[in-house]
């Protein structure tokens, strides 16, 4: 396969995860100064790695926010969340699945960072709610035990 292939899939990786729209805004944003590195991410990240065949993508999409939010890399997180919430395929998070995914890094990556991607994704979810069917309710921490 060629750099021109290697550039084609990944970008066409890339799309799918983080849909048409995100793709064209970071892709017209391109200088002389970062073509160059647009290019080395969408060769090497989204089509060596996301195309792997040893993880699904929607595993893929919850490695990526666990790590973000570990790292407190909010804005690759808000991307990633929103994609993942509105994407179109069987790689689409549920809003619980993205609550699971907060509550494990709660604890292996610390409060203070849960406490910001709570709140970046309820955000999202206020925003996307319509558009994937949910419904964000008021809710009592006292009666929200899943384990009773």
């Amino acid at each position: 396969m060629s750099r021109t292939d290697d550039f084609e899939q990944g970008l066409g990786n890339r799309r799918a995860v983080l849909g048409d729209a995100w793709v064209e805004r970071s892709l017209s944003r391109a200088t002389t100064f970062t073509a160059e590195y647009q290019n080395l991410i969408t060769r090497y990240a989204w089509n060596d790695i996301w195309s792997r065949p040893g993880l699904e993508r929607k595993t893929r999409r919850m490695m990526v926010l666990s790590v973000t939010l570990a790292l407190a890399r909010w804005e690759e997180f808000e991307l990633h969340a929103r994609a993942g919430l509105l994407a179109q395929d069987d790689s689409r998070i549920t809003p619980d699945e993205l609550k699971e995914v907060l509550l494990q890094n709660a604890i292996y990556a610390g409060v203070p960072a849960a406490n910001t991607a709570f709140n970046l994704a309820q955000n999202i979810l206020r925003e996307v709610a319509d558009e994937i069917g949910y419904r964000l309710e008021s809710a009592s921490p006292a009666d929200a035990d899943p384990l009773r």
